[in-house]
C-alpha cells in the first residue's frame, strides 16, 4: 500500500442500480480522489460489494466528518459499511503455542514494514517463545491452560480487549476456542489451519492426508466461527506431494505454505480487502 494517507470505504448492500453512481458521486462532490476501486455482485445472494480507496488529503474533512455526511446515503441503500483510515494501524493480538514458524514470519514482516500493523502483545499457553518475542520488544503474556480452560479463555478475551485488539491471530495456537469466544468477536479472529479446507479438519491433518494418499496438501487462512475449521476462507495455497513423501516431509512442506498463506490473509484483512458474504468471502486483491 502507498505511504500516502488513504481512507478505505467498504460497502455491502442489496444489489440495485445506482449504487456506484451514488457513492462515487458523493466522493466527487467533495473533491475526493479515488485511487483504487473494486466491485462485485454475488449473484446467489443478490448482494453488491464495493471497496474504494480515497486520498485523504483530497477531501476537505476528516474521517469522522466523512462518516457523518455519508450516513444518510448509506441508509438509503441499506448499506453495511465502514471507513478505515490508513494512518490508524490494525492492532493484531497474536496467540501461539510452541511452534514458531508462523510467528517468526509474521514478526519479520512486521519489523520490515511489509505488514503495516501494530502488535500490542503475544499470548501463549507455553513459555517457550518468551525470549524470542521479547527480543522484538513486544510484551509476552503466558496464560496457563492447565488450571482450567474456561478461565484461561476468559483471561484471553479480557487481554484482547485490554490491549484494544482489532484482530486475534491464531498463529498455530493449537487450541480450540470455545463457541462463546468465537461469537463474541465475529470476523475478528483469524486462524491458519494446516490443510486445504474443507478437507482434513481438526487435529493432525498432515497425518490424515498421508493416510488418505492425497497428491496435494495445503493451508487455509480463515475467520474463526463456533464450527470447527468451517469459518469463511480468506486465503489458501497448495503444494504437490507424492507417494515417496513421509508424514515428516508433509509437515516440512506445510510449514512454508502456512507462513505465506497466513501473511497474505492478514495483509488482505489489514488493508480492508476482505468482505464476508454468509460463509464466503469477497477478497479484493
Amino acid at each position: 500500500m502507498s505511504a500516502t494517507r488513504r481512507y478505505t470505504l467498504t460497502i455491502s448492500c442489496p444489489d440495485r442500480s445506482g449504487i456506484i453512481a451514488a457513492v462515487t458521486g458523493f466522493i466527487a462532490q467533495h473533491g475526493g480522489f479515488i485511487v483504487e476501486a473494486s466491485y462485485h455482485t454475488e449473484q446467489d445472494a443478490q448482494r453488491f460489494f464495493m471497496r474504494q480507496e480515497i486520498r485523504a488529503d483530497s477531501l476537505p474533512f476528516d474521517a469522522g466528518e466523512f462518516r457523518r455526511r455519508f450516513t444518510p446515503l448509506a441508509r438509503e441503500f441499506d448499506m453495511a459499511w465502514q471507513l478505515a483510515d490508513s494512518a490508524i494501524k490494525k492492532r493484531l493480538v497474536v496467540l501461539v503455542s510452541r511452534q514458531d514458524h508462523c510467528l517468526n514470519d509474521l514478526l519479520h514482516r512486521w519489523r520490515s514494514g511489509e505488514l503495516l500493523v501494530d502488535i500490542p502483545c503475544v499470548i501463549s499457553n507455553h513459555e517457550d517463545l518468551r525470549s524470542f518475542v521479547e527480543w522484538h520488544g513486544i510484551p509476552f503474556i503466558h496464560v496457563d491452560m492447565q488450571t482450567g480452560k474456561a478461565a484461561a479463555f476468559d483471561h484471553i478475551a479480557a487481554l484482547f480487549e485490554l490491549h484494544r485488539g482489532d484482530c486475534m491471530v491464531l498463529a498455530r495456537f493449537m487450541q480450540i476456542l470455545p463457541p462463546a469466544l468465537c461469537q463474541r468477536f465475529p470476523g475478528r479472529i483469524i486462524n491458519i489451519h494446516h490443510s486445504f479446507l474443507p478437507s482434513f479438519v481438526g487435529a493432525k491433518p498432515y497425518h490424515q492426508a498421508y493416510q488418505r494418499g492425497v497428491k496435494l496438501i495445503g493451508a487455509t487462512c480463515h475467520y474463526v466461527t463456533d464450527e470447527l475449521d468451517a469459518g469463511p476462507i480468506i486465503e489458501q495455497d497448495t503444494v504437490r506431494i507424492d507417494h515417496g513423501d513421509t508424514v515428516d516431509d508433509l509437515v516440512r512442506y506445510g510449514r512454508d505454505i502456512e507462513r505465506t498463506v497466513l501473511s497474505r490473509g492478514l495483509r488482505y484483512h489489514a488493508e480492508d480487502r476482505v468482505l464476508v458474504c454468509g460463509n464466503k468471502t469477497i477478497v479484493f486483491r
